[in-house]
């Protein structure tokens, strides 16, 4: 950190025109074990401005923590005869596991539509990557019917007033982390914005894995899935003959 911080400061020296960020997360590594209920992220840091002079007019900040993205199949189920069969379906290639922004204000009052598909800042903004050749209604009905089943499973979050800035230099910022989040290597990204335009932005990583008893689990269901399938089938056969000797004794 100091290091970084000196560099900074040689940069500002030089006469660099641009403001630098100087981002942190309050913890880089979150474990998750048996009793975990989510945990509450804080993202925080600092704007440098030239010679240390803000401007007459506030920046503003925005800042996203994304989860690692995925493949993911969104199918469409219709009623035919009074039962719910599957439809139509479409694949999307690189969808965030997770996903949340914070701003300090209103994301709409912030930047433009085409800003925000660019750095991906909102939900709207989002390059999902559509992997059929579907025309551009049916794409998006499924993009928004993707969007609403992650953000009612609290995966996707906006929040419009979620960063407090202090005396112009300092922000801060909470993130929920819910406790059924995926798991991986997360990016926590900060973007200064001035006049609807991104003037800078900068990175910090985020790993969440499982710890103890259910890293064991896991780790073992990827590396051994037909010896871990074979022992959950034993087990269970296990549990149902405990089950049935208890109920005949009784």
């Amino acid at each position: 950190m100091k290091r970084a911080l000196a560099a900074l400061a040689s940069l500002l020296c030089l006469g660099a025109a641009k403001p630098v960020l100087v981002p942190d997360v309050s913890d880089r590594q979150v474990r998750i074990v048996y009793s975990f209920t989510g945990a509450d992220l804080l993202l925080f840091g600092a704007i440098l401005y030239p010679q240390g002079r803000a401007p007459d007019h506030p920046a503003d900040i925005a800042v996203v923590l994304k989860g690692p993205t995925q493949s993911i199949l969104v199918r469409e189920k219709r009623k035919v005869a009074g039962m719910w069969v599957n439809a139509d379906s479409a694949r999307f290639r690189s969808a965030p596991s997770f996903y949340a922004i914070a701003t300090s204000r209103p994301l709409a009052q912030l930047v433009d539509g085409h800003t925000a598909a660019i750095y991906e800042l909102g939900l709207d903004g989002l390059q999902l990557s559509p992997a059929s050749a579907a025309p551009p209604d049916e794409q998006q009905r499924f993009e928004q019917g993707l969007v609403d089943l992650k953000r009612r499973a609290g995966l996707y979050v906006e929040d419009a007033h979620g960063v407090e800035i202090s005396h112009g230099v300092l922000y801060r910022a909470h993130i929920a982390v819910p406790a059924r989040v995926p798991i991986g290597r997360y990016v926590a990204e900060t973007f200064l914005i001035q006049d609807g335009k991104v003037v800078a932005g900068a990175v910090r990583e985020v790993h969440i894995d499982k710890s103890g008893f259910e890293r064991f689990v896991s780790l073992a269901a990827h590396r051994w899935p037909v010896s871990y399938g074979l022992v959950a089938v034993a087990l269970s056969l296990a549990i149902g003959w405990g089950v049935g000797q208890l109920v005949r004794r009784t």
